[in-house]
C-alpha cells in the first residue's frame, strides 16, 4: 500500500468535516465519499443559497451543519479541512485545533502526498499570470501538467492520476500559505506589497504567510525572487537552495534580467545569455516583462529557450488580467478585474500609452490608495467610482499633489450597469475603457470572476 492509498484508508475511521464548498472542496468531497470516509459539511448559508451542490453531496450521503452556528460543533471532529477563505486564526479554528483537532487544507495534503515536482508562485501581483505561464512553459516542452491551488482546480481530488514524472504548478494564496508546513521544489515570488490587510490586520502578519512559500524548503530547492521589490528583496537570507533573482533594474549575480537593448537575458557564472526581446512578448505591459522574467529565472535548465519563445510570442493572457472585450465605435474595452489593489491598477494603467476611462471601486480591504493616486492623475481622464471605497478613492486621488479638477473627471455611480453606460457615453473614438477595481469584489460579487464576467458580459451587449 502506497502513501496515497494509506491516507485514504486511514481516513474512513475518522470523522471529518469540511468548512465550505467552494471549488477547492465539492470534489473532495466527491472524492471521498467514493473512498467510503464519512464527511460533514459545515457552511453558513442555508441549503436552499446552494440547492444544486446540496442535493448532490446528499445523494451520496454527506451530512451537514448549517447556518449561523455552523462553526460550533468542530471540536466534534478528528479532521477539519478548512477552505482558503476561512481565515486560519479565526477563533473558532483555533479552539478546535487547541482542542485536538487536525485542522488542514486541501493544498496542505496536496503538498504532503504529491509524487511528482512541485512549482509553487506566490506574491501581491502577478501570481496568476507566471503561474500560467510556467505550465504552459512545461507542457511546451512535453511535460504532462497539473495546474491548480489558487487557480484552476483542487488537485488533491486528482492525486492518485499524478506519476512521478509530471509537474504541478501551483498559485498560493497568503490566506493557504499561513498554515502550510511544507515548500515547493521550485519558490517564485513576484512581488510584496499591503493586500488583504482586512483579514490578516498586519503588514507583518500578511509577509509572513507569504514566506512560507520558502521557508521550508531544502538545500536542492530552488527560490525565485524579485530583486526590485523590497518585500521579496528581505526575504533572500532564508533561501536553503539556489537563489535566482529576477530584476528590470539592474544586473543580477544569478538570474534574469532586462538589459538596457530589451532583451530578456539569463545570467549565470558572469556568461549572459539572450532569451527573447520585451516587444515579442504577446501580453502587454512591462508587468508582464517582470512576470517572464520571473519565470525564466524558475524554469532556466529545465526548458528550451525555444519553449519559452513560443510561449512568450503566442500567449495570450489570463481572462480578467487587462483582457481585451471588444473594441465599439472606435472605443477598445478591457477587463482588468483581477486589478484587486493599487500596485495591479498601477501595472495596469502603465500598460497604455494614452490616457485612459477607468472603472474603480468595490469591497475595502483596508489597504491605502494613496500608491496609485498620482498615477491616476496623470494616466486617467475620467474616473467613474463605485462599490464601499468609492469616496476613499476619490480622496485619495484628490489629495495628490498633481490632481486637477480640469484634467480627470470623477463621476460616482451605485451598479455595474450605470458605470458601464456611463463609460459608453462618455468614451470618443480612440478611447480605451477599462475596469480597473483597486478593491475586493465582495460588496457586491463572490469573487473577481463574477465580477469581470458581468462587466464582460454588460461591455457585449452595447450597441
Amino acid at each position: 500500500m502506497n502513501q496515497i492509498q494509506k491516507f485514504f484508508e486511514e481516513l474512513k475511521q475518522k470523522s471529518v468535516a469540511f468548512i465550505g464548498t467552494g471549488v477547492s472542496h465539492t470534489e473532495l468531497i466527491k472524492k471521498f465519499r467514493e473512498k467510503e470516509i464519512p464527511v460533514t459539511v459545515c457552511d453558513k448559508r442555508n441549503a436552499d443559497q446552494f440547492q444544486e451542490v446540496y442535493d448532490m453531496l446528499s445523494a451520496l450521503g454527506v451530512k451537514f451543519i448549517l447556518g449561523e452556528k455552523y462553526l460550533d460543533s468542530l471540536t466534534d471532529f478528528d479532521l477539519v479541512f478548512r477552505t482558503p477563505g476561512m481565515y486560519f486564526n479565526h477563533p473558532a479554528i483555533t479552539k478546535a485545533r487547541q482542542a485536538g483537532v487536525a485542522i488542514t487544507s486541501e493544498m496542505e495534503v496536496f503538498f504532503d502526498l504529491c509524487p511528482c515536482k512541485i512549482y509553487g508562485v506566490t506574491g501581491s501581483d502577478g501570481k496568476s499570470t507566471s503561474t500560467t505561464l510556467i505550465s504552459e512553459i512545461l507542457s511546451a516542452s512535453g511535460k504532462t501538467v497539473h495546474k491548480g491551488g489558487n487557480i484552476g482546480r483542487a488537485l488533491l481530488p486528482i492525486i492518485e492520476e499524478i506519476q512521478p514524472e509530471d509537474a504541478a504548478v501551483v498559485e498560493l494564496s497568503s490566506f493557504q500559505l499561513i498554515s502550510m508546513r511544507k515548500s515547493p521544489d521550485t519558490a517564485l515570488i513576484t512581488n510584496i506589497t499591503p493586500n488583504h490587510l482586512d483579514v490578516h490586520g498586519t503588514m507583518e502578519e500578511y509577509t509572513e504567510a507569504k514566506t512560507n512559500l520558502i521557508r521550508h524548503q531544502n538545500a536542492f530547492s530552488r527560490t525565485v525572487l524579485n530583486l526590485d521589490n523590497e518585500g521579496t528583496k528581505a526575504l533572500a537570507p532564508l533561501v536553503r537552495g539556489k537563489l535566482n533573482w529576477f530584476t528590470r533594474r539592474e544586473i543580477p549575480d544569478r538570474g534574469a534580467f532586462l538589459r538596457e537593448d530589451g532583451m530578456l537575458c539569463y545570467i549565470e557564472n558572469e556568461q549572459v545569455t539572450p532569451v527573447i526581446h520585451k516587444d515579442e512578448i504577446r501580453i502587454p505591459g512591462m508587468h508582464n516583462v517582470e512576470n517572464f522574467l520571473g519565470v525564466i529565472a524558475a524554469l532556466w535548465g529545465e526548458v528550451s529557450i525555444d519553449a519559452i519563445v513560443k510561449v512568450a510570442k503566442e500567449f495570450g493572457g489570463v481572462e480578467h488580467r487587462i483582457e481585451f472585450v471588444r473594441e465599439l465605435n472606435g472605443v477598445k474595452y478591457y477587463n482588468d478585474s483581477i486589478a484587486t489593489s493599487p500596485t495591479r491598477v498601477l501595472a495596469g494603467l502603465n500598460s497604455f500609452s494614452q490616457k485612459l476611462i477607468v472603472l474603480a471601486g468595490g469591497y475595502d480591504k483596508k489597504i491605502p490608495f494613496e500608491p496609485m493616486a498620482e498615477t491616476v492623475c496623470d494616466k486617467v481622464k475620467i474616473l467613474i467610482l463605485m462599490g464601499l471605497t468609492a469616496d476613499k478613492i476619490e480622496k485619495a486621488v484628490t489629495s495628490a499633489k498633481n490632481y486637477h479638477p480640469d484634467a480627470l473627471q470623477i463621476i460616482h455611480v451605485n451598479s455595474m450597469e450605470e458605470a458601464v453606460e456611463t463609460a459608453f457615453q462618455k468614451a470618443q473614438p480612440g478611447d480605451i475603457v477599462t475596469l480597473s477595481p483597486a478593491c475586493a469584489s465582495f460588496d457586491w460579487y463572490p469573487n473577481f470572476e463574477v465580477r469581470g464576467q458581468h462587466f464582460k458580459r454588460l461591455i457585449k451587449e452595447l450597441s
